[in-house]
């Protein structure tokens, strides 16, 4: 007797689902609860199983297909039942990954954690370097997708080699399986993962997606692979992009902050901290950010609020041989400047030498990027999705300037702060950035704030 397969109700009012992997093809013969497709909804990636064992006698979607709930997906036939039940011995012999119903897996959020693993299934748990089923979560095979992963490459830290989503973002920064063991976090919560994090959603393409002409037409060319890493900063930068961005501009008077800065960096250096103008430029913005709140936020446009943080993390934008990286100095406005020239210098190295666990480019709340030490002297920088603001430093650069009605030489400092206009306005850019700079103007007031 035949039996449909139908798209199962996937809760949470979802009436349609698109198909993005199909895992069996007609003909085939199947087990009961085999996965057999993968659909994606506007809320989770989700892996569906089929009720029935025997012989798909009519496939009726492909990959790329919409389909709604109750439309027939497959059709099982009775005379493949019994084959399917006479090979179940050596079935039951291979192991066998255990999931949880299509409906409880779809109210699952793809941005939410994998869910816990039993020891039961731990050890069922097939390694997925032999050939077996992958252990990974519904979300974190979306993720890998995404990120243009495979996960037969990817080395699973969780419990029986279970595949975590953290694995596959450090697949994707590193390059590599990443065996040693990253401490696991939720994800769930409004954060910056950085430039190097891979998002939660499928970007749309630039250009609308028109295919490229055909360059070797005009002269030779050679096509590389792009790096997992440069997919998941062009993907970031394509969501930094659709926000309605304003860039304020203005220059620091920084003569009297770098000749503390040379007096003093002498005695930290002695204690293994390096005293850069950066430093002073973290301290600041993380004393005017406890002034202005609205750019420690971030904008939670589809619940129609904004999202204050009661703490200030500060990403710093890394230049690395694989590209660029923002870790993150946590809690930076209860730091001293020793403190923070210390642990910036810290994970400024680790994130060069691909160190830094993912953990430690997430949470952040605002960040800074020094284009200055690179000769540039102006900057529309890109705001670290999702928040709310970035300041961008440039080049220090002696000028002439009027000061007490008298033309004096000078060194300056341009700074660059692009904002969310949605959120910030004008006024507040250009209040927030002068506090920044009356800081900078006044080194002891950073000691005072430490």
């Amino acid at each position: 007797m035949s039996k449909e397969f139908k798209l199962p109700d996937l809760g949470e009012g979802i009436h349609e689902a698109q198909v993005v992997n199909v895992m069996i093809s007609q003909g085939d013969t199947v087990t009961e609860d085999q996965m057999v497709m993968e659909v994606e909804t506007d809320k989770a990636s989700v892996e569906l199983p089929v009720p029935y064992a025997g012989k798909v006698t009519s496939l009726n979607v492909k990959q790329g297909d919409t389909v709604k709930v109750g439309q027939v997906l497959l059709v099982v036939g009775g005379d493949g039942a019994a084959a399917a039940k006479a090979e179940a011995p050596a079935v039951a012999s291979a192991p066998k990954t255990v999931s949880a119903p299509a409906a409880a897996v779809a109210s699952r959020s793809a941005a939410a954690p994998p869910p816990p693993v039993s020891p039961t299934a731990v050890a069922e748990a097939p390694s997925h370097h032999d050939g077996g089923p992958i252990p990974a979560a519904p979300a974190v095979r979306r993720l890998a997708r995404e990120s243009g992963v495979d996960l037969r490459d990817v080395h699973g830290t969780g419990s029986g080699g279970r595949i975590l989503k953290e694995d596959v973002e450090r697949f994707v920064i590193t390059g590599s399986s990443g065996r040693a063991a990253a401490p696991s976090a939720p994800a769930a919560a409004p954060s910056s993962a950085g430039y190097a994090a891979a998002p939660s959603a499928p970007m749309p393409p630039v250009g609308g997606g028109d295919a490229l002409p055909d360059f070797s037409q005009w002269g030779p060319v050679r096509r590389e692979a792009v790096p997992q890493i440069r997919k998941a900063i062009s993907r970031q930068m394509v969501k930094a992009w659709t926000l309605p961005r304003v860039t304020h501009g203005d220059e620091a008077d920084v003569t009297d902050l770098e000749a503390f800065r040379k007096e003093h960096g002498k005695v930290m250096a002695e204690q293994g901290a390096k005293l850069t103008i950066t430093t002073f430029i973290v301290k600041a913005v993380a004393g005017a950010l406890r002034q202005f709140p609205v750019f420690n936020s971030s904008f939670d446009e589809a619940a129609g609020e904004i999202i204050y943080k009661d703490y200030v993390h500060i990403g710093m934008a890394v230049d690395t041989d694989r590209g660029l990286m923002v870790p993150v100095l946590r809690d930076a406005d209860r730091k001293g400047l020793m403190t923070i020239s210390k642990e910036m210098k810290e994970i400024s190295e680790k994130a060069r030498e691909f160190k830094l666990p993912i953990e430690g480019m997430r949470g952040g709340t605002f960040t800074v990027t020094n284009v200055g030490s690179l000769g540039g002297t102006f900057s529309t920088p890109m705001i670290n999705y999702p928040e709310v603001a970035i300041l961008g430093m440039g080049k220090m650069q002696e000028k002439p300037v009027v000061k007490n009605g008298q033309i004096v030489v000078r060194k300056m400092m341009p700074l660059f702060l692009s904002f969310d206009h949605r959120v910030v306005d004008g006024a507040d850019g250009a209040r927030f950035t002068r506090m920044i700079i009356d800081f900078l103007e006044n080194p002891l007031n950073l000691l005072l704030a430490s």
